[in-house]
């Protein structure tokens, strides 16, 4: 698949992968969403509007429009919600909820570029609150995320950046120029046409289970069209992913809130784990 070992004499490269529905088969806040009604942080409602928010989501993905009305009302909804209640809900449910769903094509991939010696960064519009212990779970090396701003320990309901469009592509960008990537030797993967700018920049985009308009653009361009279909668990096929064997980088570059849910957590500090850098784009 990806079996040439990088040449460490040339400049450094990645891979950068969306998160929803290109790495793991469902929306990553919107599969939280039964878990913070539990933890009582949204009501019944919340959760049968989530839910009908992840069967449009599966269905054919979110245009601009939809995208942007989600980002308003999650941006509302988690409004006053205890960013440490958040993150305890997250990491006790993670295993139960996530595992089951990352495509086995993504995880072998990820694999591959690790192997050929290039780093892996997640690059989602989820909240950081989840994207990050997804990317910890997956291995990955890096992490560009939305933030909510916080205060006094609580979100504000207001995006302090907004990892969406366009500005995943800038963070990308940021972080090239900062850890020495050549772009043009680099591999991105998405399965949103709002994505086009992401893919744009490296040299070797990949089009996963695309909506229509991306598959129409990937076409176009002659760019690769991959179809993920086979949720696995990450220790029944390689116990090594399911432990993150590098250090967790986070990279929290992209701004705000949008295809999360009713689950949607977002960060505007980043807690350093043991062992761990941050690196902030």
């Amino acid at each position: 698949m990806l079996g040439i070992v990088e040449n460490h004499s040339l400049p450094r490269t990645a891979a950068f992968f969306d998160l929803d529905k290109t790495v793991i088969a469902k929306s990553s806040t919107l599969t939280f969403s039964k878990s913070f009604y539990q933890g009582g942080l949204i009501n019944r409602r919340a959760v049968l509007r989530t839910a009908y928010a992840q069967f449009v989501f599966l269905a054919g993905g979110a245009d601009h429009d939809q995208m942007e009305r989600m980002r308003e009302y999650l941006s509302a909804l988690c409004r006053g919600w205890n960013v440490q209640q958040v993150r305890e809900i997250v990491a006790e449910t993670l295993h139960e909820l996530i595992d089951p769903i990352i495509y086995d094509e993504a995880a072998s991939l990820i694999e591959a570029h690790h192997t050929a010696g290039r780093d892996v960064v997640i690059v989602s519009t989820s909240g950081a609150e989840v994207v990050e212990p997804i990317g910890e779970l997956l291995g990955a090396d890096r992490v560009v995320a939305t933030r909510m701003v916080v205060e006094d320990g609580a979100f504000t309901g207001e995006v302090e950046y907004y990892a969406y469009g366009p500005t995943k592509a800038e963070a990308i960008k940021e972080l090239a120029e900062s850890e020495g990537y050549d772009l043009s030797r680099c591999y991105a993967y998405s399965d949103s046409v709002t994505d086009i700018p992401m893919l744009e920049t490296v040299g070797h985009p990949h089009a996963v289970n695309p909506d229509r308009a991306l598959r129409r653009e990937a076409v176009a361009r002659d760019w690769p069209v991959l179809s993920f279909n086979r949720p696995v668990r990450l220790k029944q096929r390689v116990p090594a992913l399911s432990m993150p064997s590098r250090p967790a980088l986070v990279a929290a570059a992209a701004v705000g809130a949008a295809a999360a849910t009713a689950g949607l957590v977002w960060l505007a500090g980043r807690r350093r784990e043991p062992g761990a850098r941050i690196a902030q784009v």
